[in-house]
């Protein structure tokens, strides 16, 4: 039986240790496809799952990688066949069910997502969960009435893979887009070239008092924590706040005046388990009108899973820029 490669973090007397380990088919988990990855995404959840303090996985060993893109080596589902280019975000990949830093992923064909015309499986994966959230983060945003004639949008967390890739996709939507990041002197330049009007530092996004001066007409917010309460103070009326992160935090403490005297709605926006038909919609836009071709081009690195536990803690310590994608090929 031919032997693969996969990373798997392993529960230990001290501690959890991830490490490249040599698989065989009969390992991995039940489902009815089974892909041979190409690429998979490193995302902030795959830091967690490396770490006990993320709480992201309830039983141990386990091959993270939330998403994953590649080619269908067998299949028992109607839907798929033998060859097929697919991609697959979402549904407890990678922290309930092993996931895509793996040569070889065996999974559920309901979970699967065609690769959409357009895209190759590479830009499939540039794309990966953070594209994905950013992308139904917009549509959300649109959904709920925001439009560029209402003014400026905020992206908090804007040289992360999420913000980036909003960043891009606002832009092209014809918004005037305001990016607040830590890394204002390093990263202004590029998040112009993504298309952002202004770069602001994080603090610029903090207010003090129960309401604040109405700025911006929405905001995706991958960030969330303590810097949501201030971003909803500053939100222009009948605007929305679409948020889809915790890297700044869990709780945060506001006050009921945005909502009742502003009309401003706080979108949640949940990649894991947002309905197929909207799924499939949204990967559609991605590899036509809403393609972030500026962040795929510039925003993109490449790792091999060797390289995977540097880049895992890069982006725990909030040193990560743009996105990085393995190389499983």
């Amino acid at each position: 039986m031919e032997a693969f490669q996969a990373y798997v973090i392993r529960e230990e007397t001290d501690g959890l240790k991830g490490r490249i380990e040599e698989l065989t088919l009969d390992q991995l988990p039940e489902g009815d496809v089974l892909v041979k990855v190409h690429y998979s995404g490193v995302n902030f959840k795959d830091g967690l799952a490396s770490t006990p303090e993320g709480k992201v996985v309830p039983e141990y060993p386990i091959i993270p990688g939330i998403d994953l893109a590649g080619e269908v080596v067998e299949s028992g589902h109607p839907d798929y066949n033998v060859g097929d280019l697919v991609v697959c975000t979402g549904y407890g990949l990678g922290t309930h069910h092993d996931g895509g830093f793996s040569r070889y992923a065996r999974l559920s064909g309901d979970w699967l997502v065609p690769l959409p015309e357009g895209l190759s499986l590479r830009e499939a994966m540039g794309i990966g969960t953070a594209g994905f959230t950013a992308a139904l983060s917009v549509d959300r945003l649109l959904h709920s009435g925001v439009t560029p004639g209402m003014g400026p949008v905020l992206v908090t967390g804007a040289t992360g893979g999420v913000g980036s890739f909003a960043v891009d996709m606002l832009s092209k939507a014809g918004f005037s887009v305001t990016a607040s990041t830590r890394k204002l002197g390093e990263q202004s330049d590029w998040l112009k070239s993504l298309g952002a009007s202004e770069v602001i530092a994080r603090e610029d996004t903090m207010a003090s008092g129960p309401l604040a001066k109405q700025r911006w007409a929405g905001a995706v917010d991958p960030v969330g924590g303590a810097q949501l309460a201030g971003l909803l103070k500053s939100i222009r009326y009948g605007g929305a706040v679409a948020l889809s992160g915790l890297t700044g935090g869990t709780s945060f403490e506001g006050t009921v005046y945005p909502f009742i005297l502003r009309g401003v709605q706080l979108l949640g926006i949940d990649s894991v388990f947002c309905p197929m038909d909207w799924r499939k919609r949204v990967w559609s836009k991605l590899s036509a009108e809403w393609k972030p071709e500026r962040a795929l081009q510039d925003g993109i690195k490449e790792c091999s899973l060797q390289e995977l536990p540097g880049v895992l803690q890069s982006i725990l310590q909030g040193k990560a820029v743009g996105r990085t994608i393995v190389r499983l090929e």
